[in-house]
């Protein structure tokens, strides 16, 4: 359980069990257990949805009140951690002016430029409404499925792109992450998916595809840039993957 923990505790503002010392290879086998902290978090969001739907609301645009409440349960769960490697990554991929040195300073830096504002006013904007739009729909069940498909995303990125830095926490993980257990993780997803996936053939193909793409991109842009990815890019990664994945879904419905 040490690994689920440390997973729980990087994710998550959740109260998880005291851990005094991590463990190279608890480090390592805790990025596998990003999908299941994946699955808390839209189980949560799901829960928070559904007990709202039992309440008699006679209010205008109530869904929209709904769905800002659990986007704000949704900041609070993950303790803003993606946004803010969001915000990093908007400032130093403009401010970097394509050099690697700069780029990790900035990177580094813990204030937040004029782009990093707009760049996560706009995410936060486009997630509400969508939002808002799934809920009307009645297709809560995605509030699960997305946070679970994203954080699967962190997996294929420690399996191939090498980490930017040469030291610290993540640089760790990347050495002692096992990618047998990766796909194997990702098999076992797949094959849940499966199922589910009956019911929802065309959203679920419309999502893989724009992960597939948007993975592509991120790959070649980090490669590009840094030689590899940070903490900041997969914060980045989660939080355009989930407004990606939000928006591909609405307007498939």
């Amino acid at each position: 359980m040490k690994p689920f923990w440390i997973a729980l505790q990087f994710l998550t503002v959740l109260p998880t069990v005291k851990i005094n010392h991590y463990g190279e290879k608890a480090l390592g086998s805790a990025v596998l257990c990003y999908p299941l902290v994946g699955v808390i978090i839209g189980g949560m969001l799901w829960a928070g949805q559904f007990l709202f739907a039992q309440m008699a609301w006679d209010l205008p645009y109530v869904d929209l009140l709904v769905s800002a409440v659990l986007l704000t349960v949704w900041v609070v769960l993950t303790g803003a951690l993606h946004l803010d490697g969001l915000a990093d990554c908007a400032d130093a991929w403009l401010g970097g002016i394509s050099s690697k040195e700069k780029t990790l300073l900035i990177l580094k830096d813990p204030r937040s430029g004029p782009i990093a504002v707009v760049t996560l006013a706009l995410t936060l904007l486009l997630k509400w409404i969508a939002l808002a739009i799934l809920l009307s729909q009645s297709n809560a069940y995605w509030l699960i499925a997305i946070p679970v498909l994203s954080r699967a995303g962190v997996l294929v990125f420690f399996a191939s792109v090498p980490y930017a830095r040469e030291q610290g926490i993540a640089a760790t993980m990347v050495a002692n992450f096992s990618r047998r257990g990766g796909i194997l993780v990702l098999s076992v997803l797949l094959l849940i998916a499966l199922p589910v996936g009956l019911l929802i053939a065309k959203q679920l193909l419309y999502c893989l595809i724009f992960l597939t793409v948007l993975f592509y991109y991120f790959r070649g842009a980090t490669l590009k840039r840094l030689g590899g990815f940070t903490g900041d890019v997969l914060g980045a990664w989660i939080e355009l993957a989930e407004l990606g994945l939000l928006l591909v879904i609405v307007f498939s419905l």
